[in-house]
Formats: C-alpha cells, sequence, structure tokens
C-alpha cells in the first residue's frame, strides 16, 4: 500500500502537535502548514522537525493554499488552524471571522479546484453550543454560540456541509468537545489553573486570579481526541461527529484537582476577578458522544483527574528546570 500523505493546518498548536505524532506512527508523510512569521514557534513540534515537513501558506490568502496542495499533493488535509482562544475573539472578531470562518472556505475551495479526492476534517467546536438548547450535546442539537469563536465556528462547520452536499467532497467535522494536555497554552483556564498550581507550590506566586468558578465543561485529553480526527477521514462515507467524554466538570473542580495534587487548598489561593468573566457566558457543555462510540469504535482512554495530574506534573517539571537553569543567567561584575 503507498504511503498516505497528511496535510495539518495548525500543526504548532497542541492538537496540530498531538496529530502529527499519530500520523507519523501511522506511516504518513506529513506536511504542516505555518504562516510566515518574524518569530517562528515550533516548540511543540520541535522534537518532530526532522520528520515533518514545513510549508508556508496562510487561511487569509487563497493562492497560497491551492499551492500548497499542489506541493504537498495531500490525501487528507486537517483544518485545525484557527484564532482560537475565545476571549480574544471579543477583542478581534473580525481576524476572527477571516481565519475561523472564511478560512475554512478559502480550503475548501482550494480543495474543489485543485483535488476533489482530497480527504478533509474541520475543527468544529462545543463552542457552537453556546447557551445550550439541550443537556447533553449531540450532533442534532441546534446551535447558539455566544461568542465571535462560537460564531465562526458555526460557519465554519456548515460550509464544510455545504461544500460535502454541493460538490460530493468527503469533507467532516469533528465537534470536539474540550481537550487539554501539557502542551495547552498558557492563555487557557486549564493551564492557566496548573501552572499556577505549580508555580504557588514552588513559591513563585502567591495567587491565581480567575474568572467564573461555576462554568462547566466536558475535558477530555488531547491525545485522544486526535484519534477521533483520524478514523472519520477512514470512514466510507464523510460525516460529522460529536467528540467527548459525557462528564461535566467545574472549574472550580478543576482547580480543586489542581492544588490537591500539589497539597494545597485552592480556596487559599484562588480569587475571582471580574476582568476574566466573559460578556456571555457559557455555563454548562457536555456532550453525547455515542454516534463516535458506536460508528468509529472511539473512546477517551484519559481520564479527567488523570489529565489534570499530567498537567500539574508538566508544570512543575517545567518549573523546576528553569529554577536550576535559568534562561538568563545574570551577568558577572567585572573582576568576579
Amino acid at each position: 500500500m503507498a504511503q498516505r500523505t497528511a496535510l495539518i493546518t495548525g500543526i504548532t498548536g497542541q492538537d496540530g502537535s498531538y496529530l502529527a505524532e499519530f500520523l507519523l506512527e501511522k506511516g504518513y508523510r506529513v506536511f504542516g502548514m505555518v504562516r510566515r512569521s518574524s518569530t517562528e514557534k515550533f516548540e511543540r513540534i520541535e522534537h518532530l522537525r526532522g520528520a515533518i515537513e514545513i510549508l508556508q501558506a496562510d487561511l487569509l490568502d487563497q493562492l497560497s493554499l491551492n499551492n500548497v496542495l499542489r506541493l504537498a499533493r495531500p490525501d487528507e488535509i486537517y483544518n485545525l488552524a484557527a484564532m482560537s482562544f475565545v476571549p480574544t475573539s471579543w477583542e478581534q472578531p473580525i481576524l476572527t471571522g477571516q481565519f475561523t470562518a472564511l478560512g475554512v472556505t478559502r480550503m475548501l475551495e482550494a480543495i474543489r479546484h485543485e483535488n476533489r479526492e482530497i480527504r478533509f476534517y474541520q475543527a468544529s467546536s462545543s463552542e457552537m453550543f453556546g447557551k445550550v438548547q439541550e443537556t447533553p450535546q449531540s450532533e442534532r442539537t441546534p446551535f447558539y454560540p455566544r461568542s465571535p469563536y462560537g460564531v465562526a465556528k458555526v460557519y465554519g462547520h456548515w460550509i464544510t456541509v455545504n461544500y460535502r452536499e454541493s460538490y460530493g467532497l468527503f469533507a467532516c467535522s469533528g465537534i470536539l468537545f474540550n481537550h487539554e494536555s501539557p502542551r495547552r497554552g498558557l492563555e487557557f483556564v486549564t493551564r492557566k489553573i496548573t501552572d499556577g498550581a505549580a508555580r504557588i507550590k514552588l513559591g513563585l506566586a502567591q495567587e491565581l486570579r480567575l474568572g467564573n468558578l461555576d462554568a462547566k465543561r466536558d475535558w477530555g485529553y488531547a491525545g485522544d481526541y486526535v484519534r477521533a480526527m483520524w478514523l472519520m477521514l477512514q470512514e466510507k462515507q464523510p460525516e460529522d461527529y460529536v467528540v467527548a467524554t459525557g462528564r461535566a466538570h467545574s472549574v472550580r473542580d478543576f482547580a480543586r484537582l489542581a492544588f490537591e495534587h500539589v497539597g494545597l487548598d485552592y480556596e487559599a489561593y484562588v480569587k475571582v476577578d471580574p476582568r476574566f468573566v466573559r460578556p456571555a457566558e457559557v455555563e454548562m457543555l457536555v456532550g453525547d458522544a455515542r454516534k463516535a462510540r458506536e460508528q468509529l469504535g472511539w473512546q477517551p482512554q484519559v481520564g479527567f483527574e488523570q489529565m489534570v495530574a499530567m498537567m500539574v506534573e508538566a508544570d512543575l517539571r517545567r518549573h523546576q528546570h528553569f529554577q536550576e537553569h535559568p534562561p538568563y543567567a545574570p551577568a558577572k561584575a567585572p573582576g568576579t
């Protein structure tokens, strides 16, 4: 069987790095698409740089996407790139729409013109459910997004459905609920919590400021969720799937577990700060992944408590390393 080729947009992100590892283990040739930048950030994929191939293109530039498809000639495309931090979407709503919504259309157009046999995965989001109309949320639950990010994701989701039905493309969406890991960005609340617990334990901070502690999310492990992405593109027919654990936990639960892992009581250190409360809050998200279980055979393997402990341990190791090996050692005075 000939080696398959995959193109991953957003390869430098959390999901992109785990997906690249997974596909390399499957024997794929892996291309990563990145935007040209004066400062390149490849920390999450540094260990893969010799095994993957990087191409430059931009979801804002149609011609660059067409060129990338001609160069990589992928069998599968995983569109993970987006303006993905929800709070920033209120500050940059137009740019969020350009990347997270219209960027999907541009990639689908590139597929339509270059090679309609390419299988396409779109990273949809549980944030599309927003002000939820039913609990748990399934593939049939109506969308009610509560942020510019959620609105943009709804567009990306439905344009994927539209191109599938209009042009016969193998295009599907994974409606992924929150998924975390030690590679999650520090701006996200889960990583903010585990990093904060580690810093406080090591005496590097005295408190942690958070927003709504009662917001509930269905949190899973990113390494499990990328496997579901791949399984979707191996099916005979393209369909959309919810990927979730089916268990909801509050931000308070997450903080309690993280601090317990380092032997501390979160209530002594966590302070609620109104600056971190969303303009329109999403109170409760929990997914029904029955379809993914039954049709794809997908099951999460890492539990919530195990994932929180994994993240705290990674942040402890990182800060301990920096304490022992400061990135910028102070210069010695002359004559010393």
